[in-house]
């Protein structure tokens, strides 16, 4: 389960001082792939960097990564075991993601990195990553509404919460195409720390940056979320190698691939369709808007409706999901992810549940349920699409199974 708080982890660290400084990134969409840009960015600058992000994609292990490499296996259970025993010898009792929290940092701390690039889990205010001291930069993301239960009904309500990274003395940057609502509490909220803040938006950004936006072809988040990492890095360098020149680094990131995000992937040999496929985590209302948009621009070109594999999480609202991404006459398959590793509370969405909500929306179209059966649902789809455009999305452990599974069947062929 999910239990918020700073008492446990603040145990389980309570012998480790952290030897690394920090950027610190909170928000509800956008965070991993601000977290890949500065983490890419300052291993080019020379800087040895680690990065923790939530949730893991394939492996538990994955969500960690040291100078752009995933951290190695042995080293990871390694450390964790000692976190464990730790926990259980003091009697913590502390959650799942305390415990990879506590041991994504002592990781840090045996591999002797500079700067650690850490993503919130959750919120921001009692996130067990804001255990941080040390942090040379805060980053707020875009907001939205998401996991209401915990973090409050309304975006201002939420918005506190994730305002609760920020610390005196420590400059902070605000993706400026959030909402005025945001806008507003996090600005009320940066007066009463009294710290330096940069609301950024792309078309403010230095020519450099915006002809990088126009080769790459990104779109308007995408745009929004390297603002925020330049800016973030810039000031994070100025603190700590002010020797270092960030536009000489610029054209590092047309390398970055952050999985899962507006994937394009072949999903041979899982199936015999030749076509690529897009893949994207798309799980709360905003990042559907995000993908729908981007669909609606880049492949209903040639056909008319889209072929989809869906998935979500108990506790979504399916409606205000998948309203923003599926179309009258398209084509949907519904399936659920299976477990999820370290993450036992994370359970699929009812599938007949979500086959009425997307039959509700795409009206003429054909919607079919295969249960947990994710390989038949894209089968389905591979074949009721006959080559056209075929999208899943939904849910982030979804984009994790479709990975796992087309990792399997390319060890086995």
């Amino acid at each position: 389960m999910i239990e918020l708080g700073l008492s446990r982890i603040s145990r389980l660290l309570q012998q480790t001082p952290l030897s690394w400084k920090a950027i610190h990134i909170a928000g509800t969409n956008g965070k991993g792939s601000i977290s890949a840009y500065l983490s890419h960015l300052l291993s080019a600058g020379g800087v040895r960097c680690g990065r923790f992000t939530s949730p893991h994609l394939i492996d538990r292990w994955d969500c960690i990564t040291i100078g752009e490499d995933v951290v190695q296996e042995s080293l990871f259970r390694q450390i964790e075991a000692r976190v464990k025993l730790r926990d259980q010898t003091l009697g913590i009792g502390a959650s799942e993601f305390e415990l990879l929290t506590a041991t994504a940092f002592e990781i840090f701390n045996h591999e002797r990195v500079d700067i650690g690039v850490v993503e919130v889990g959750m919120g921001g205010r009692l996130d067990a990553t804001n255990i941080l001291s040390d942090v040379l930069v805060s980053v707020i993301a875009k907001i939205g509404l998401d996991h209401q239960s915990l973090l409050g009904d309304t975006i201002e309500q939420i918005t506190r919460e994730k305002a609760g990274i920020l610390k005196a003395g420590v400059p902070c940057v605000v993706d400026g195409t959030n909402s005025i609502e945001v806008i507003r509490t996090l600005d009320k909220r940066i007066r009463e720390l009294g710290i330096e803040s940069n609301f950024v938006r792309p078309e403010t950004q230095s020519p450099l940056l915006g002809r990088l936006f126009a080769t790459l072809d990104l779109q308007p988040h995408q745009q929004a979320n390297m603002s925020c990492a330049v800016s973030a890095l810039k000031l994070a360098l100025d603190r700590f190698r002010p020797e270092i020149n960030v536009d000489m680094l610029l054209p590092q990131l047309s390398s970055v691939v952050w999985p899962g995000r507006l994937q394009k992937i072949t999903l041979g040999p899982l199936v015999s369709r030749e076509e690529p496929v897009l893949l994207d985590g798309a799980h709360n209302a905003q990042s559907a808007e995000v993908l729908g948009q981007y669909v609606d621009r880049k492949l209903r070109t040639e056909h008319k409706n889209v072929t989809w594999v869906i998935a979500a999480s108990t506790g979504k609202d399916l409606s205000s999901l998948f309203q923003n991404i599926i179309r009258t006459g398209d084509k949907v398959a519904v399936t659920a992810f299976g477990p999820v590793d370290g993450m036992p509370w994370v359970k699929p969405a009812d599938t007949e549940e979500v086959a009425s909500c997307a039959q509700s929306i795409s009206e003429t179209g054909l919607v079919q349920t295969f249960g947990c059966d994710v390989s038949a649902a894209i089968e389905w789809a591979c074949h009721e699409a006959n080559g056209g455009p075929l999208v899943i999305a939904g849910s982030l452990y979804l984009a994790s199974d479709v990975l796992r599974l087309l990792r399997e069947a390319q060890k086995s062929s």
